[in-house]
Protein backbone atom coordinates (compact mmCIF):
# COMPACT_ATOMS: atom_id res chain seq x y z
CA UNK A 1 0.00 0.00 0.00
CA UNK A 2 1.32 3.47 -1.10
CA UNK A 3 -0.29 6.69 1.16
CA UNK A 4 -2.77 8.37 -1.18
CA UNK A 5 -1.90 10.54 -2.96
CA UNK A 6 -2.74 14.67 -1.48
CA UNK A 7 -4.47 16.71 -3.60
CA UNK A 8 -4.48 18.94 -3.49
CA UNK A 9 -0.55 19.05 -3.17
CA UNK A 10 1.10 22.23 -2.43
CA UNK A 11 4.67 22.38 -1.84
CA UNK A 12 7.74 24.12 -3.08
CA UNK A 13 9.36 23.22 -6.27
CA UNK A 14 12.82 21.87 -6.34
CA UNK A 15 14.74 22.60 -9.55
CA UNK A 16 16.77 19.81 -11.49
CA UNK A 17 17.47 21.70 -14.92
CA UNK A 18 18.86 18.59 -16.29
CA UNK A 19 17.99 16.31 -19.34
CA UNK A 20 18.32 12.68 -19.68
CA UNK A 21 18.43 11.92 -15.96
CA UNK A 22 18.74 8.05 -16.13
CA UNK A 23 17.71 5.69 -12.96
CA UNK A 24 21.28 5.06 -12.14
CA UNK A 25 21.58 9.01 -11.15
CA UNK A 26 18.82 8.77 -9.08
CA UNK A 27 19.44 5.83 -7.59
CA UNK A 28 22.82 4.02 -7.82
CA UNK A 29 23.04 0.14 -8.77
CA UNK A 30 24.68 -0.55 -5.21
CA UNK A 31 21.90 0.07 -3.33
CA UNK A 32 19.64 -2.33 -5.82
CA UNK A 33 20.49 -5.39 -3.30
CA UNK A 34 17.87 -4.04 -0.69
CA UNK A 35 14.43 -5.46 -1.35
CA UNK A 36 12.46 -2.67 0.79
CA UNK A 37 12.75 1.12 1.00
CA UNK A 38 15.01 1.67 4.40
CA UNK A 39 17.84 3.58 3.55
CA UNK A 40 17.27 4.32 -0.05
CA UNK A 41 16.01 8.16 0.60
CA UNK A 42 20.07 8.47 1.34
CA UNK A 43 21.11 6.77 -1.50
CA UNK A 44 18.88 9.38 -3.78
CA UNK A 45 21.01 11.38 -6.07
CA UNK A 46 23.95 10.05 -4.44
CA UNK A 47 26.90 10.89 -6.66
CA UNK A 48 25.14 14.04 -7.32
CA UNK A 49 24.19 15.32 -3.67
CA UNK A 50 27.52 13.82 -2.11
CA UNK A 51 31.54 14.44 -2.72
CA UNK A 52 33.68 11.10 -2.58
CA UNK A 53 34.05 11.47 1.02
CA UNK A 54 30.43 11.53 2.01
CA UNK A 55 30.30 15.71 2.41
CA UNK A 56 27.23 16.84 0.90
CA UNK A 57 27.85 19.22 -2.23
CA UNK A 58 26.57 22.94 -1.62
CA UNK A 59 25.60 23.54 -5.49
CA UNK A 60 23.10 20.24 -5.32
CA UNK A 61 19.65 21.35 -5.21
CA UNK A 62 18.66 18.53 -2.59
CA UNK A 63 21.00 19.57 0.13
CA UNK A 64 19.54 23.29 -0.01
CA UNK A 65 17.80 23.97 3.21
CA UNK A 66 14.98 25.50 1.91
CA UNK A 67 14.05 22.89 -0.15
CA UNK A 68 14.12 19.86 2.99
CA UNK A 69 10.46 18.85 3.03
CA UNK A 70 9.89 20.31 -0.43
CA UNK A 71 7.65 17.40 -2.58
CA UNK A 72 7.64 18.79 -6.25
CA UNK A 73 10.96 17.86 -8.60
CA UNK A 74 10.88 20.02 -11.39
CA UNK A 75 12.97 18.10 -14.25
CA UNK A 76 14.59 18.56 -17.79
CA UNK A 77 13.87 16.92 -20.11
CA UNK A 78 13.38 12.98 -20.89
CA UNK A 79 13.31 12.28 -16.69
CA UNK A 80 13.69 8.41 -15.69
CA UNK A 81 15.46 7.55 -18.68
CA UNK A 82 17.66 3.75 -18.52
CA UNK A 83 17.34 0.42 -17.01
CA UNK A 84 14.38 -0.55 -15.28
CA UNK A 85 14.95 -0.45 -11.89
CA UNK A 86 12.05 0.25 -8.95
CA UNK A 87 14.41 1.09 -7.09
CA UNK A 88 14.17 4.67 -8.13
CA UNK A 89 10.66 5.54 -7.80
CA UNK A 90 11.32 3.77 -4.21
CA UNK A 91 14.30 6.73 -3.57
CA UNK A 92 12.65 9.53 -4.26
CA UNK A 93 9.16 8.78 -2.21
CA UNK A 94 11.48 7.74 0.25
CA UNK A 95 13.44 11.36 0.61
CA UNK A 96 9.44 12.68 0.45
CA UNK A 97 9.08 13.19 -3.47
CA UNK A 98 5.03 13.40 -4.80
CA UNK A 99 5.61 14.41 -8.09
CA UNK A 100 7.90 15.19 -10.91
CA UNK A 101 6.87 17.40 -13.48
CA UNK A 102 8.74 17.07 -17.05
CA UNK A 103 8.13 17.30 -21.02
CA UNK A 104 8.97 12.95 -20.78
CA UNK A 105 9.38 10.92 -19.21
CA UNK A 106 10.22 7.08 -19.92
CA UNK A 107 7.99 4.22 -20.14
CA UNK A 108 9.03 1.53 -17.80
CA UNK A 109 9.98 4.35 -14.83
CA UNK A 110 6.91 5.59 -15.26
CA UNK A 111 4.77 2.59 -15.16
CA UNK A 112 6.77 1.14 -11.96
CA UNK A 113 6.50 5.37 -10.52
CA UNK A 114 2.58 4.88 -10.59
CA UNK A 115 2.72 1.62 -9.09
CA UNK A 116 4.94 3.16 -6.02
CA UNK A 117 2.54 6.41 -5.29
CA UNK A 118 4.58 8.88 -7.51
CA UNK A 119 2.38 11.34 -10.10
CA UNK A 120 4.44 11.93 -13.09
CA UNK A 121 3.05 15.70 -14.24
CA UNK A 122 3.47 15.83 -17.94
CA UNK A 123 4.25 19.24 -19.60
CA UNK A 124 4.99 21.24 -22.75
CA UNK A 125 8.14 22.25 -23.31
CA UNK A 126 6.74 26.11 -23.34
CA UNK A 127 5.42 25.53 -19.39
CA UNK A 128 8.77 23.99 -18.80
CA UNK A 129 10.45 27.02 -20.01
CA UNK A 130 8.00 29.38 -18.22
CA UNK A 131 8.62 27.53 -14.80
CA UNK A 132 12.14 27.11 -14.60
CA UNK A 133 12.10 31.20 -16.03
CA UNK A 134 10.55 31.23 -12.62
CA UNK A 135 12.97 30.55 -10.70
CA UNK A 136 15.16 33.21 -12.12
CA UNK A 137 13.29 35.51 -10.43
CA UNK A 138 12.70 33.99 -7.07
CA UNK A 139 13.58 31.74 -4.36
CA UNK A 140 9.81 30.50 -2.86
CA UNK A 141 8.17 29.21 -6.17
CA UNK A 142 5.83 26.51 -4.74
CA UNK A 143 2.92 24.67 -6.85
CA UNK A 144 -0.54 23.46 -6.09
CA UNK A 145 -1.14 19.98 -7.98
CA UNK A 146 -4.87 19.38 -8.42
CA UNK A 147 -4.99 15.80 -9.15
CA UNK A 148 -8.76 15.79 -8.98
CA UNK A 149 -8.98 18.60 -12.09
CA UNK A 150 -5.01 17.19 -13.47
CA UNK A 151 -4.19 20.49 -12.89
CA UNK A 152 -0.61 22.96 -11.99
CA UNK A 153 -0.87 26.25 -10.42
CA UNK A 154 1.93 28.24 -9.10
CA UNK A 155 3.01 30.90 -7.08
CA UNK A 156 5.25 32.54 -4.77
CA UNK A 157 5.73 34.72 -1.75
CA UNK A 158 8.33 37.37 -3.12
CA UNK A 159 7.15 38.05 -6.74
CA UNK A 160 3.75 38.87 -8.59
CA UNK A 161 2.27 35.37 -9.62
CA UNK A 162 -1.16 35.16 -11.16
CA UNK A 163 -2.07 31.72 -9.27
CA UNK A 164 -6.00 31.35 -9.45
CA UNK A 165 -5.72 30.83 -12.70
CA UNK A 166 -3.66 26.92 -13.52
CA UNK A 167 -0.74 27.54 -15.98
CA UNK A 168 -1.09 23.45 -17.05
CA UNK A 169 -3.49 20.34 -17.26
CA UNK A 170 -1.67 17.15 -17.54
CA UNK A 171 -2.85 14.24 -19.07
CA UNK A 172 -3.65 10.96 -16.50
CA UNK A 173 -4.87 7.95 -17.32
CA UNK A 174 -7.73 7.25 -15.61
CA UNK A 175 -7.20 4.46 -13.57
CA UNK A 176 -3.23 5.73 -12.35
CA UNK A 177 -5.10 8.85 -11.18
CA UNK A 178 -7.56 6.83 -9.68
CA UNK A 179 -4.73 3.97 -7.60
CA UNK A 180 -2.94 7.32 -6.73
CA UNK A 181 -5.71 8.74 -5.04
CA UNK A 182 -6.54 5.79 -3.07
CA UNK A 183 -3.03 4.77 -2.18
CA UNK A 184 -3.03 1.39 -4.19
CA UNK A 185 -0.98 -0.74 -7.24
CA UNK A 186 -2.90 -3.04 -9.71
CA UNK A 187 -2.32 -5.91 -6.97
CA UNK A 188 -4.14 -3.83 -3.89
CA UNK A 189 -6.70 -2.93 -6.58
CA UNK A 190 -7.63 -6.62 -7.18
CA UNK A 191 -7.06 -7.39 -3.51
CA UNK A 192 -10.19 -5.07 -3.04
CA UNK A 193 -12.40 -7.11 -4.78
CA UNK A 194 -11.35 -10.50 -3.03
CA UNK A 195 -14.87 -11.46 -1.94
CA UNK A 196 -16.46 -10.91 -4.86
CA UNK A 197 -13.52 -13.23 -6.59
CA UNK A 198 -13.69 -15.91 -3.37
CA UNK A 199 -17.65 -16.03 -4.40
CA UNK A 200 -17.52 -16.31 -7.64
CA UNK A 201 -14.55 -18.83 -7.57
CA UNK A 202 -17.03 -21.04 -5.44
CA UNK A 203 -20.26 -20.45 -7.41
CA UNK A 204 -18.25 -22.03 -10.59
CA UNK A 205 -16.04 -24.25 -8.50
CA UNK A 206 -18.08 -27.45 -10.18
CA UNK A 207 -17.60 -26.07 -14.03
Amino acid sequence: MNAPFPSPLTSRVIPLPHNDVDTDQIIPARYLKVTDKKGLAEGLFYEWRYFSDGSPRPEFPLNFPEYRGAQIILAGDNFGCGSSREHAPWALTSWGIRAVISTRFADIFYNNAIKNGLLLVLVDAETQRRLFNLFAQTSTLQATIDLQAQTLTVGATDVPIATDVPIAHFPLDPFDKHCLLEGVDQLGYLLKFSEQISAYEQAHANI
